[in-house]
């Protein structure tokens, strides 16, 4: 059981609004949560390159391909600095990476849908990015030192996301009959599975006070969803689109939209691994994993090869 006046003077330390940084002492569930919720991000950002770049090779004009280009590599680094702030707290990388192949591990339910179309790449940099934003800047503000910095960074290069694909967007919705058509149909299709990725409501979080209270999270999911909300109507009535959802309006006595409800039993289905495309993702990172072997191999006799070599020089200049 841990010393009770030790988990009184942690709560002292965050509620002073202090960073806790690896080495300092934290809660068991404290370090747990955070390889949980920091790992499940990292996967995010790796497996987010998948619906992304299976459009690079048709992406419409060559500015597009170069935008996609910049765009999934900079996921890729997402990936990589928010492993890094989960190898802080004590967890090996191989681990993690091995818990998300053999599907133990849970990453962003909104990756596992198809795209279907140019008008999807467009969507999922509006409206997922979007709605990373709105979490990610919420988490600018955690508690925990190194997740916190690296978010810092991480929205600087999300916002360029979100603004890639409401260019998209503008283009598809101000352009032919046929490109409008192909727009609604991608907002149709993402709209209900970007509100999903704030997470259960808060009446159904396990985890949301506890969270809270350690300023882990600093707003509970409800709370960034109808930010989200809030924050997305306007920019489609710009477009001309029409939101998939008949009980949409605005409440003026609360001075927010009121929308409809969400479909938990299609969200449930997709984190548990029956989405449309679960085994794809899995099995692509998978194979990508094997087949990138020999480059880390490399990568690790480089590495002790050097390490030799300057042991000689040291050894040779005293």
């Amino acid at each position: 059981m841990e010393n009770t006046l030790l988990l009184e003077k942690f709560q002292q330390y965050v509620d002073a609004e202090n960073k806790v940084e690896a080495k300092d002492w934290m809660p068991e569930g404290y370090r747990k949560t955070l390889i949980r919720q920091i790992a499940q991000h990292a996967h995010s950002e790796i497996v987010g390159m998948l619906p992304e770049g299976n459009w690079i090779t048709r992406a419409p004009s060559l500015r597009r391909k170069t935008i996609l280009l910049a765009k999934v590599q900079d996921e890729a680094g997402h990936g990589l600095y928010l492993y890094s702030a989960a190898e802080t707290l004590g967890v090996n990388r191989d681990q993690l990476i091995e818990e998300l192949h053999s599907g133990k591990a849970k990453y962003s339910s909104i990756f596992n849908y198809p795209t279907l179309s140019w008008a999807d790449i467009g969507a999922i940099g509006w409206l997922v990015d979007g709605a990373a934003i709105v979490n990610q800047v919420s988490l600018q503000r955690t508690s925990y030192g190194p997740y916190s910095r690296a978010m810092i960074r991480i929205c600087k290069e999300e916002s360029f996301h979100q603004r890639q694909g409401y260019e998209i967007m503008i283009s598809l919705a101000k352009g032919t009959e046929a490109q409008k058509k192909m727009a609604q149909d991608a907002l149709n299709r993402w709209w209900w599975p970007s509100l999903m990725m704030f997470g259960p409501s808060d009446k159904e979080s396990a985890h949301s006070s506890q969270n809270m209270a350690w300023k882990i999270k600093r707003h509970s999911n409800d709370e960034l969803r109808q930010k989200f909300v809030d924050m997305s109507i306007p920019q489609i009535e710009y477009l001309g689109l029409t939101v998939p959802d008949p009980d949409l309006k605005w409440n003026e006595a609360r001075g927010h939209y009121d929308f409809g409800e969400i479909d938990w039993t299609e969200f449930n289905e997709v984190v548990k691994g029956n989405g449309p495309c679960n085994k794809q993702r899995v099995e692509a990172r998978r194979k990508a994993y094997e087949n990138g072997e020999w480059v880390r191999e490399a990568a690790v006799a480089y590495a002790a090869k050097q390490k030799a070599k300057e042991q000689f020089q040291a050894q040779q200049a005293g």
